[in-house]
């Protein structure tokens, strides 16, 4: 029996989760196939349609050349003109070409805003190709945008929700090019965690080898597994991944607490461990009010009206806090226990573990995100 995680989101009190029988994970979502990955697409393009929420011409001379070259190029001279519309905007368009990507397939597309545009709801991607590192076209993209985020304004009040200068085009760019691949003449393949570790590096090892026999699977090093094409399997590697990918590993976990101080979330893994430590914590708060008074003289003399300043200084040091000792955790529950005996709210938690951390008492990697 193990338990094997912990969750604090943005609670005074951790609630453990447990499980009572230890994680199996399949092959293939702790490896990837060495040398068999996306690539990232990017190209520069126009969107049309909005309803005055473009670019500003002005503002945005990229914007306004992209424009006079678009229409040049349909046969429309505008040399000379001053151009004045809002309702096209400058954007870089990324997608992420999937390995094997065959000719003609669909790809979802991300358009962000270059200029000040205010929003691209109800835009038209004009037609954009998309390059890879090398310099290649390989997408070809157009499409209406999708926005997420919305604005609705009145005379004294507005309200806005999301961001409205990004959207995407689902299946809104089409392959032109593939990317070769020789994965069914390869004689050996390398399989690369995910999260690099010894320990789940060596269970793969194992594993395989149980499945299709000795000596065909090394452990090479702490984040790839190195696998010999049996002769079952020669010119038909793609099989042979077939099998490989439903076998189940039981990674191994390190001890690690991840912190995002922006929400205040804490997730902790099983195996940290608490050495016996007194902790005290207490906030020093200091509240400075400024309410200015005016100074109004009397009638027909010679004074002037002028503020006064009133300033109040507050100072809260909590000074009732005593220490609490922190007892050896054995458990993931000896653990929550003892931080939840502090009864701090989770800002104040991660001040905590950072000491605790520094003192040496905490046996666990801290990771901020």
């Amino acid at each position: 029996m193990r338990k094997f995680a912990l969750l604090l989101a943005g609670s005074m009190l951790f609630t453990a989760l447990t499980e009572t029988a230890q994680a199996q994970v399949w092959l293939r979502d702790l490896v990837s196939i060495e040398g068999i990955r996306s690539n990232q697409l990017v190209g520069y393009g126009l969107v049309v349609g909005l309803q005055g929420t473009g670019d500003t011409l002005r503002n945005s001379q990229f914007t306004a050349q992209s424009l006079s070259a678009m229409l040049e190029r349909m046969g429309v001279n505008v040399n000379g003109l001053q151009m004045q519309t809002r309702n096209t905007a400058a954007v870089v368009v990324t997608a992420t070409l999937a390995p094997f990507a065959r000719q003609g397939s669909p790809i979802d597309v991300q358009v962000s805003s270059l200029g000040d545009a205010k929003s691209l709801t109800g835009g038209m991607l004009m037609v954009t190709p998309l390059m890879a590192a090398d310099g290649e076209v390989y997408a070809v993209a157009q499409g209406p945008v999708v926005v997420g985020g919305f604005q609705a304004a009145g005379a004294a009040q507005s309200v806005t929700q999301g961001v409205q200068t990004g959207g995407r085009i689902p299946g809104g760019a089409i392959v032109e090019r593939e990317v070769a691949n020789t994965l069914d003449d390869l004689k050996q393949i390398r399989l690369a965690l995910h999260a690099p570790d010894f320990t789940t590096a060596t269970r793969i090892e194992q594993a395989i080898n149980a499945e299709m026999g000795s000596n065909v699977a090394t452990a090479t090093d702490i984040g790839s597994v190195s696998v010999i094409v049996p002769a079952a399997y020669t010119n038909r590697v793609t099989a042979l991944m077939a099998h490989l990918e439903h076998i189940s590993i039981q990674p191994d976990q390190p001890a690690r607490i991840v912190i995002d101080e922006k929400s205040g979330t804490i997730v902790v893994g099983a195996d940290v461990k608490l050495d016996t430590v007194a902790v005290t914590h207490g906030n020093l708060t200091v509240r400075v009010t400024e309410t200015p008074k005016v100074s109004q003289p009397k009638p027909f003399s010679n004074g002037q009206t002028v503020v006064v300043p009133n300033t109040k200084v507050e100072v809260n040091d909590q000074s009732d806090k005593h220490l609490q000792i922190l007892h050896r955790s054995a458990t993931l529950n000896d653990l929550v226990a003892g931080l939840n005996a502090l009864g701090l709210g989770p800002r104040d938690l991660i001040q905590v573990l950072s000491a605790l951390k520094a003192s040496g008492a905490l046996h666990a990697e801290l990771v901020f995100i």
